[in-house]
């Protein structure tokens, strides 16, 4: 993975990471957005030039991939490098859970 992109995704906002964990199966914006809302009890609203713009980018950088269209909408799909990305960033906030707790993080 470039250290280029692993500067501008980790940390991730929380936004790019719920879009990012949504793709792990395909989904286009209205959908990842309603599943947002549901995961989060709405207390995570993406706006749509927030998703739109987070979907370009990550198309754009490999993270993300057009899976196929549905009803006029545009299915992604996480990629390879998006995994990684997004593995990266589960860690890091387990990592925070854990210090937060005062839990050993080598455990």
């Amino acid at each position: 993975m470039e250290e280029k992109l692993r500067r501008i995704y980790v940390p991730m906002t929380e936004s790019g990471f719920y879009i990012l964990f949504c793709l792990q199966t395909p989904n286009h914006g209205y959908g990842i957005s309603q599943a947002v809302k549901q995961m989060t009890g709405g207390s995570v609203n993406i706006s749509a030039g927030t998703m739109y713009g987070t979907l370009s980018k990550m198309e754009t950088d490999g993270l993300i991939k057009f899976f196929s269209e549905e009803d006029k909408r545009k299915l992604y799909v996480i990629t390879g490098l998006g995994r990684e990305i997004l593995d990266l960033e589960i860690k890091r906030i387990e990592r925070l859970y854990k210090n937060s707790k005062g839990e050993n993080i080598n455990e």
